[in-house]
């Protein structure tokens, strides 16, 4: 009786507050708007209101952005080949995220904003859903969407979940919530088994915590890659390139400074640059003009031209096809204290991988990265810089970090069948 009305009082809390800060959801859209215009659509979806009648699903699959929903992409593909009478519908945070469902998916699946954290917008999301299991991907630790799940009895699984050290301290305000939060949920299949015994810490029964592993690692390589990377090579026959990829704003500066430093060097030197969000897409082709080199687009000039000193990516889903066309990847947010992001991806399609250093929200992944000598970091952007510059000049270093890093993705297979056998049984039985 104590337990359930302190769980009532701490729920009860969480949304005072959440309602007390509902204005500001609306301010967040507003100035994200004028950054990037589709904030400014659909919002009766974040407030859990639909134009369309209601519509069961059997599975709801929740991916914030971009990178999670690349990581649900196996799990949602296999599930679509071996049930394709499944119901779906797929929730994102961001347009990004939004953009790379439609690619991926097109109206083969349903797509709507996930509705913010307010029991009312819940309640209405879940309605009118009403699916048959939740699939959560990495941290989404939210408690009235959670809770209002297993109130109605659905099974909700958190997949590929992973809680850095310093998520756990960032959480520890929230504790006694988010411990009742964890004991809501069916499962949850950490990356590793640190992931899982932070799990655990906050508040996850062990029983309820299993290490399935990474699904990065089962990632597909794009269709019509080798296509792909002849017609990239027959654009800019034999001309080194590296590639800046899911670069944050504050990193923007030193990525310049560091293609003119090694353009002194390497002066045919091509640099691929796709900035992590699209609102920077053309801010980057201004900065690049500023520091007086040639710059081309995806979208306007699609390859390289002769005289191209760096290609801005402002296209999404391709860049792991252009990760495959580099000779060296950076990848971003490691140069200022964002905590990185998937190191795999160009590991899988066998080009080395350089980061700053800090990849707090990829510590195992980093750490088994370099250990198999597929990854190197450095301390600054004048370290990146010198890593850079020595493996321009050593093909044979390159080579070996990338057989490196294909091997090690290869051995790092599995998460995808566990997940799938971890999940079948709460999944509706196929019609006879």
């Amino acid at each position: 009786m104590r337990k359930d009305l302190t769980e009532r009082l701490l729920r009860g809390l969480y949304s005072a507050v959440l309602y007390l800060l509902t204005p500001i959801t609306v301010y967040h859209l507003i100035w994200r708007g004028f950054r990037f215009s589709d904030y400014f659509l659909r919002w009766n979806e974040r407030y859990g209101s639909f134009v369309r009648p209601p519509e069961a699903v059997d599975v709801w699959l929740h991916a914030v952005s971009v990178g999670e929903v690349n990581a649900a992409a196996p799990v949602v593909d296999a599930l679509r080949r071996e049930r394709p009478d499944l119901r779906w519908v797929i929730t994102t945070i961001t347009p990004t995220g939004s953009a790379r469902v439609n690619a991926l998916w097109g109206d083969s699946v349903n797509h709507v904003y996930a509705p913010y954290d307010l029991p009312g917008a819940v309640a209405r999301f879940l309605d009118h859903y009403r699916p048959t299991v939740a699939l959560v991907m990495e941290t989404e630790l939210w408690p009235n969407l959670l809770f209002g799940c297993h109130d109605r009895r659905i099974p909700t699984y958190i997949l590929n979940a992973r809680l850095s050290a310093r998520s756990l301290r960032g959480y520890s305000v929230l504790r006694p919530l988010i411990a009742r939060t964890l004991r809501t949920l069916k499962r949850i299949a950490a990356q590793s088994a640190a992931d899982a015994k932070r799990f655990t810490v906050l508040g996850a029964a062990p029983e309820q915590v299993l290490d399935i592993g990474n699904l990065k690692f089962d990632v597909r390589m794009p269709a019509g890659l080798d296509d792909f990377r002849q017609q990239f090579r027959a654009a800019i026959g034999a001309r080194p390139v590296w590639i800046a990829a899911s670069t944050h704003e504050d990193e923007e500066a030193a990525v310049l400074s560091i293609h003119k430093e090694l353009r002194a060097q390497w002066p045919d030197l091509l640099l691929l640059w796709a900035p992590r969000h699209p609102e920077r897409f053309p801010r980057v082709q201004e900065l690049v003009t500023a520091a007086g080199l040639r710059v081309a687009t995806r979208t306007a000039q699609r390859w390289p031209q002769a005289d191209t000193d760096v290609l801005v990516i402002d296209t999404l889903g391709e860049l792991s096809a252009f990760y495959a066309c580099a000779d060296i990847a950076f990848v971003g947010g490691s140069l200022q204290a964002i905590g990185g992001h998937n190191l795999l991806e160009p590991a899988a399609v066998g080009t080395p991988v350089v980061t700053g250093p800090h990849l707090h929200n990829f510590v195992e992944i980093a750490k088994r990265l370099k250990e198999a000598g597929a990854l190197e970091v450095g301390h600054d952007a004048r370290a990146v810089a010198a890593i850079l510059r020595r493996l321009l000049a050593d093909p044979q270093a390159r080579a070996q970090m990338a057989r490196n890093g294909c091997e090690l993705v290869e051995h790092g297979r599995g998460a995808l069948a566990r997940t799938l056998a971890m999940i079948d049984s709460d999944l509706p039985q196929p019609a006879p």
